[in-house]
């Protein structure tokens, strides 16, 4: 039998205007433990975006979610989180923010492969 382990996971939300709490999904946050393993896939629906906001920067939003990506593989990517492990760089980025780029609550699973947790979790989730 394969080995499962556990995994937690956000859902990554753009919330264009924050006063008003309107949000969609537009990416997911996989951390393991047992295996060292943090990633973050992002999907940008850029009609939902402007839908809600009509005059959102959409590549500033591009933006932020390339940083989450960044900051999850580390290395220069991740800039000051860089040092960190994985288990740090996850708890960095589910911390509650009010910004366009929020993380959602945090959910747990069991997964034999991390990596492909993440694809279908965005395919689930996201797209």
């Amino acid at each position: 039998m394969t080995q499962r382990d556990v995994f937690e996971y956000a859902v990554v939300r753009v919330v264009p205007r924050v006063e008003r709490g309107e949000c969609f999904n537009a990416g997911v946050l996989v951390y393991c433990r047992a295996r060292s393993f943090v990633a973050a896939r992002t999907h940008l629906d850029e009609r939902k975006l402007m839908a809600l906001d009509p005059n959102a920067d959409v590549t500033g939003v591009r933006a932020a979610l390339r940083a989450v990506e960044g900051v999850c593989g580390g290395g220069d990517g991740a800039g000051q989180a860089a040092g960190d492990d994985a288990g740090r760089r996850f708890r960095w980025l589910i911390a509650p923010r009010s910004t366009v780029v929020q993380p959602g609550a945090v959910h747990s699973g069991l997964t034999a492969d991390p990596a492909a947790e993440v694809e279908r979790l965005l395919d689930l989730l996201v797209r």
